[in-house]
């Protein structure tokens, strides 16, 4: 195993493979506060709160993408059907999820744990960013087609906007534009970021999965 220096204050991250990481990483020194999982987000890990989010968008996502993959796949069918139904309701609370997502995160812009330095630090900070931009612009797109819309957008049951006589024909061309087509960057942007995580623990072995998923592991 090789020890790697770590630039600023703090102590040596342990690598436990052959290769050094292509960046450099800070890990500030451990203490007591860090040591439990706090709701809060520190340079070592995110906290609950960020964990919660992180993990109900990516399920209610995941039955997004379902639903619209089966719809491609098998047409009109009940089992599509189905999950269409939901389509507007869960996208609804997609959206009142990612917004408090997007407002943690600026809250805790400064204890997050840091992407690096160099190249790679850089793509990771750019990628999230173009990650959270298209996570916002496609329920957005969507409620701009609703709003304009000849029909009553209720979610659950409740009516948000109401139908439109006549329809406000450029919103319901831009969303309509834009909801469906940035939906499938969004999923090349969930997939390159899921590529990465794996890079991240098969390669790398830096911890990165653990700081969103589970205990800081002993040597990172």
């Amino acid at each position: 195993m090789r020890d790697l220096p770590v630039w600023g204050h703090g102590h040596t991250v342990t690598n436990k493979s052959s290769q050094l990481y292509p960046f450099q990483v800070t890990v500030p020194k451990e203490t007591n506060l860090c040591n439990s999982l706090t709701w809060r987000d520190t340079a070592l890990r995110y906290g609950r709160m960020t964990r919660l989010l992180h993990w109900s968008i990516a399920v209610l996502m995941l039955w997004q993408f379902t639903g619209m993959g089966l719809r491609l796949v098998l047409g009109r069918t009940p089992l599509v059907g189905f999950f269409v139904g939901w389509h507007q309701p869960v996208g609804t609370v997609l959206f009142l999820l990612i917004v408090i997502r997007v407002i943690w995160a600026l809250v805790n812009r400064r204890h997050r744990p840091d992407h690096g330095a160099g190249f790679w630090g850089i793509a990771a900070r750019l990628g999230h960013l173009a990650l959270y931009l298209v996570m916002v612009i496609v329920p957005v797109s969507a409620l701009l087609r609703a709003y304009g819309g000849e029909r009553v957008f209720a979610p659950f049951g409740f009516e948000v906007f109401p139908a439109q006589q006549p329809p406000i024909d450029w919103m319901v061309t831009i969303g309509e534009a834009l909801h469906g087509e940035l939906a499938w960057l969004l999923l090349a942007l969930i997939a390159g970021h899921v590529i990465m995580v794996g890079v991240h623990e098969g390669m790398w072995r830096d911890g990165t999965l653990a700081r969103m998923a589970g205990r800081r592991r002993a040597g990172l």
